[in-house]
């Protein structure tokens, strides 16, 4: 018998997504449908922050924010641009989006319901998990309990009129991101999905439970030691079937499918030798995709350059055939899993398995999720310092960033820098469309719909009937997300850094002594502000710096994410001596102009102000320009370094010399 005739019939692959949106609606739609002319088989959809925060791009928040990490939906209109010419009933369409879940798919669904589609059949997931927007990715808008009830809210309608729709994706992945140890990231999720499912049970008849625990559906992160990410995955498939059945008491097996969707490591790109990023990618991509009991239902991949800024069409084209060569071209399809009975992943599976049931056990005496949010925000901190002490000492190797770091310069990266920049002018044609379509709609359905969403909200009921009226009325993002913090309030997460200093002292002797210098030099502790402007939650790195800064004795002012260029200069007027800004969104030239001129503007000129993100050479430079102290970006991984800097920087010695 032939090779080929012994064969049997491949597996199906997973759906092939590519994580995009920027600019405007109408430039997206058009990468949407380039990218399924090249064969991409699902969609999965990036909103810009003044979406996914609930605010118009005419916002105060959203000043340089609109378009830069996702493309900006501000109402039906532009929800309608997005998926022109592409059927949303034939369509498996992603949508990351937490706070602002229940109105994108109210605008989704009134989208589908103007092509004529049977929103029975629509198909596809929105993340709606807020819990982890608390710990590790900031885009939350309303406290915790109501921010779940909007989740079960969702997860309620979606069960009775889109039976096909997940309604809830719990995201693990920002809490690799954040630092999360396998075991803490099996915990924290698996949590997260417990309190999920405590609020759904009363909801539905009993008979009803397990299909709605079906609908469940996860989102993870596989890192780079691909061999215990895979035995991440296999944790994860036996601990949820574990819950689901003992917990639950979900007989019927494939209701406890574990039901995941994937984004490899993007913490894990770098800057340095970005052209190894493409290997990474790869091995990171077979953690997912190789143990057929644990293979990922949809996969999308970073692009190589993601770690230098935007990628361009042909970047997340090129990541798209790595998916379709390892489905396509090789025979891994074709076999029954690869490492059933293999005795050393056993082990590890086991080993994850223990670790995760011991901290779910000390979640639950806390109340669950919703109890543990301090606790858990503390612990990736921790975990985050870990990791990054170990890359500084280098006890963890990374290629061409602590070791190997000589090469020869990347011709990947062309004159354009290797990155898509987003015109500036984007902003202000969106909001002129947005300025148009207030004053075209009427006022008086708005007015109707929007009464009825907040009584709705007030009363408790589920707010996706009422949610959905707003969208057909013309209600925008902005106005729908008002009512929520009119009626639910707003939340301001736990930071996770301590402010008493920590008995961390290892390796920091000489850069305590010289905070201790220029402290007495200062007359008053040295105090160093770190402000994270605009609405990039991404508090990883701040955290970090903060965190590092108070070890070596520094006195710290950290109020965590979403805060205005004035809020910082109030914050820097309480006798800051130099003023660190995070921004990882792009949107740190706009920022930045306005921070340096309020300073002035407030005599606070003198302050040294150092920034760190993700920042091309030649928008550095630009700051550096504007007066900018130092420039940091993720090359710069050596954190005592920055704080040497900052030491410097604060003491009256350099300011007497210049």
């Amino acid at each position: 018998m032939t090779d080929t005739a012994s064969r049997r019939q491949p597996d199906r692959p997973w759906l092939i997504r590519t994580y995009a949106g920027h600019s405007t609606a109408e430039a997206s739609n058009a990468l949407y449908r380039s990218n399924l002319a090249r064969g991409q088989t699902g969609l999965s959809v990036a909103f810009d922050l003044p979406t996914q925060t609930g605010y118009d791009s005419d916002h105060v928040l959203a000043r340089g924010e609109v378009g830069k990490v996702g493309v900006p939906v501000c109402h039906l209109g532009d929800m309608r641009t997005l998926f022109d010419q592409i059927p949303l009933e034939q369509m498996n369409t992603s949508m990351t989006i937490n706070a602002t879940a229940p109105w994108l798919l109210s605008l989704y669904i009134a989208v589908a319901e103007e092509q004529g589609a049977d929103v029975a059949k629509l198909q596809g997931t929105v993340q709606n998990d807020l819990i982890k927007e608390y710990l590790s990715r900031g885009t939350y808008i309303c406290p915790p309990k109501p921010s779940l009830k909007m989740i079960g809210d969702v997860a309620e309608y979606c069960y009775t009129h889109v039976p096909k729709w997940n309604p809830m994706n719990v995201c693990s992945y920002h809490l690799q991101e954040a630092g999360a140890t396998p075991e803490q990231e099996l915990a924290f999720a698996l949590a997260t999905a417990c309190a999920v499912l405590d609020e759904l049970q009363p909801r539905v008849p009993p008979e009803d439970f397990p299909a709605l625990c079906g609908r469940i559906s996860f989102f993870v992160n596989a890192g780079i030691r691909f061999v215990t990410e895979m035995c991440k995955m296999r944790a994860f498939v036996d601990l949820w079937d574990e819950i689901l059945q003992e917990r639950y008491g979900v007989a019927d097996p494939k209701f406890r499918r574990f039901r995941y969707g994937v984004q490899v490591n993007s913490l894990g790109l770098t800057e340095q030798q970005p052209e190894n990023n493409v290997y990474r990618i790869l091995i990171e991509m077979l953690a997912v995709t190789l143990s057929k009991k644990a293979r990922a239902r949809a996969v999308q991949l970073p692009a190589w350059n993601e770690a230098l800024g935007l990628p361009r069409p042909w970047d997340q084209q090129w990541s798209m055939r790595m998916q379709q060569i390892l489905a396509y071209e090789t025979d891994l399809l074709e076999f029954d899993d690869l490492f059933d009975g293999n005795p050393a992943v056993d082990r590890k599976v086991e080993a994850l398995k223990d670790g995760a049931r011991a901290e779910l056990a000390n979640i639950d005496s806390m109340g669950g999720a919703i109890g543990a949010i301090d606790y858990m925000k503390s612990r990736l901190v921790d975990a985050n310092a870990d990791r990054l002490g170990r890359i500084e000492r280098n006890e963890t190797v990374v290629v061409g960033v602590n070791r190997w770091t000589e090469g020869e310069p990347s011709p990947l990266v062309g004159e354009d820098g290797g990155i898509m920049v987003v015109d500036p002018a984007v902003e202000a044609q969106q909001i002129a469309r947005l300025t148009d379509w207030r004053a075209a709609r009427d006022a008086a359905a708005v007015d109707s719909a929007l009464s009825e969403l907040r009584r709705a909200a007030a009363a408790g009921e589920n707010i996706m009937p009422a949610s959905i009226a707003c969208a057909k009325a013309g209600v925008t993002t902005g106005e729908w997300a008002q009512q929520m913090r009119a009626v639910h309030g707003e939340f301001r997460g736990p930071t996770g850094v301590a402010k008493a200093v920590s008995n961390r002292t290892e390796g920091l002797e000489d850069i305590r002594a010289a905070v201790d210098a220029v402290s007495d030099r200062l007359g008053r502790r040295l105090r160093f502000l770190v402000g994270k402007p605009g609405l990039d939650g991404h508090s990883n790195g701040a955290e970090q710096i903060a965190f590092r800064a108070r070890d070596c004795g520094m006195e710290i002012d950290y109020e965590g994410i979403r805060l205005t260029p004035q809020q910082i200069v109030e914050h820097a007027r309480n006798g800051a001596h130099v003023v660190g800004l995070s921004i990882l969104s792009g949107s740190h030239i706009p920022l930045i102009e306005d921070m340096m001129q309020r300073m002035q503007d407030e005599g606070l000129g003198h302050i040294p102000i150092v920034v760190g993100g993700i920042i091309p050479d030649e928008d550095a430079r630009r700051l550096t320009d504007l007066g900018v102290a130092r420039v940091y970006t993720p090359k710069d991984f050596e954190l005592n370094e920055i704080m040497k800097d900052i030491v410097a920087l604060a003491d009256p010695k350099r300011v007497a010399a210049e």
